[in-house]
C-alpha cells in the first residue's frame, strides 16, 4: 500500500514514503503475530516516530521450522533511492533467555570503523529503527501474554549487492546496507523545487528589510542556533541544504550586509575545498580535506592513515584531539573555509562561518564570523 501523505515542494506536491527502519518494524511485528498467535494479517500498520500512520500489506508471511518469517517492501516515495523495492525480511524465533535481541542476517551490513550510530561489530541497524522494531514486537508479546525471549534477525535479500552502490563501504559498513531512519517516513524534496524555496525564503528576509542573515544546511544547525546565541537581534535564519553556492549568489541579490553561515563540521568542511554543493553524490572528500591540513600542521603519517580511514568527522577530530593538533588544524581549514566564502561572494556582503559538532560542539569560527556576531550583541 502506498503512503498517501503529501508535502509541498515549491509548486509541486510529493508523496513521502517510509523508511528502512520502518520496514523492519513492521516485518518484525508481522513475523511474532505469526509466531505467538498464529495469525497471518492481511495488513501491518504502526505509527511513525513523526506521528503518521503506515500501514502496508507483507509481501511475505511464513514459517520455516521454529522461525516466523515476515517482508515488507521499501516504498521512498518520490525520493526513491537504491533501498526503494526491496524486500525488508524479519526472522523472529524465541530463544531461552528473556528480552528481545535485535541482529542482522543477509543483507544487512556490519559497523566496521568507530564514529557510526552503532558501535563496531554491531548490525548497521540505528539506534531509532532498533526501537520501532522492539516496541513493535512487545506490542505483540503484551497481547498474546507471553513473557519469554524473542531474537529478531533483519534481512534484505540483494542487500549486499545494492550496498555496492552506496558509501556504505567507505563509511565503515561492510556487507550490506543499513537500517536507517529518525522519523520514520521519507520526506521527498526536487532539487530545483528545494532551490526555488529557497529562493522564496531570502527574497521574503529582504522584502521585510532584513540586512542580516544566518544560513544552515539544515536540522543541525538549527538546533545548534536554538542552543547557542550568535546575536542579540532578531536576524532571519534559512535554511539552505545542500546548495551552498547557488544560495550564496542568490544573497547577492538582495541588499544583505552580512551572512553568518553556521555549519555542521560533515557539511562545513567541504567548502574549505571549495566544494559548493555538499551532496555526497557530487563529492565527499571530508576525511581528505582534514588529513590534507593535518599534514600541513605537522600530523605524522600514522595519523594521516588514520584519518583517511575514519568514518566520520567526530572520528577525525578524535584522532586530531588525541595527536594534540585539534585547535591547529580547525584553524586552517576555518581559513580555508573563508577564502573560499569570500571568493565565491565577491565583497558583495560580509560572510564569516560557524564550525560545530553534535558530539564536541562549537569547534570554532573564522574570524569574519567573530566580528559579524559581535557586531549583532
Amino acid at each position: 500500500m502506498a503512503l498517501d501523505y503529501y508535502i509541498r515542494s515549491g509548486n509541486k506536491e510529493l508523496r513521502c514514503g517510509y523508511t528502512t527502519g520502518t520496514c523492519a518494524a513492521l516485518a518484525a511485528a508481522g513475523a511474532a503475530r505469526l509466531l505467538l498467535l498464529n495469525e497471518t494479517p492481511q495488513s501491518l500498520s504502526l505509527m511513525s516516530p513523526k506521528g503518521i500512520p503506515v500501514e502496508v500489506a507483507p509481501a511475505l508471511l511464513y514459517k520455516q521450522g521454529d522461525t516466523a518469517v515476515c517482508g515488507v517492501v521499501k516504498d521512498g516515495g518520490d525520493d526513491a533511492d537504491v533501498t526503494h523495492g526491496l524486500t525488508i525480511e524479519a526472522h523472529v524465533k524465541k530463544r531461552s533467555h528473556p528480552g528481545i535481541v535485535i541482529d542482522g542476517g543477509e543483507g544487512v551490513g556490519r559497523v566496521t570503523k568507530p564514529g557510526l550510530d552503532q558501535p563496531v561489530g554491531n548490525a548497521a541497524i540505528n539506534r531509532v529503527p532498533r526501537q520501532m522494531i522492539e516496541e513493535q514486537v512487545q506490542r505483540i508479546c503484551d497481547s498474546a501474554g507471553y513473557e519469554g525471549g524473542l531474537e529478531v534477525i533483519v534481512c534484505i535479500p540483494n542487500g549486499k549487492q545494492v550496498a555496492q552502490n552506496t558509501f556504505n563501504p567507505i563509511l565503515g559498513v561492510e556487507g550490506g546496507l543499513s537500517i536507517l531512519g529518525t522519523s520514520g517516513i521519507v520526506e521527498p524534496m526536487s532539487e530545483q523545487a528545494l532551490v526555488d524555496t529557497i529562493a522564496v525564503e531570502l527574497r521574503q528576509a529582504a522584502a521585510l528589510g532584513a540586512k542580516n542573515i544566518i544560513l544552515t544546511p539544515g536540522n543541525y544547525g538549527e538546533d545548534f542556533l536554538k542552543q547557542h546565541t550568535v546575536a542579540g537581534q532578531p536576524v532571519p535564519i534559512v535554511k539552505c541544504s545542500n546548495f551552498i553556492g547557488e544560495v550564496l549568489d542568490m544573497a547577492c541579490l538582495y541588499p544583505f550586509e552580512q551572512v553568518l553561515f553556521v555549519g555542521h563540521i560533515g557539511k562545513l568542511v567541504k567548502l574549505a575545498g571549495g566544494i559548493m554543493n555538499t551532496h555526497s553524490r557530487y563529492a565527499d572528500c571530508r576525511t581528505e580535506l582534514i588529513c590534507a591540513h593535518a599534514a600541513v600542521c605537522g600530523a605524522s603519517q600514522q595519523v594521516c592513515v588514520a584519518l583517511m580511514h575514519a568514518a566520520t568527522t567526530d572520528a577525525c577530530i578524535e584522532i586530531l584531539e588525541q595527536a594534540q593538533l585539534k585547535e591547529t588544524v580547525l584553524s586552517s581549514l576555518l581559513q580555508a573555509i573563508q577564502r573560499h566564502l569570500e571568493h565565491r561572494v565577491r565583497s558583495k556582503y560580509r560572510i564569516g562561518a560557524v564550525m560545530f559538532s553534535n558530539q564536541y560542539g562549537l569547534l570554532g569560527q573564522t574570524e569574519k564570523a567573530k566580528e559579524i556576531i559581535e557586531s549583532w550583541k
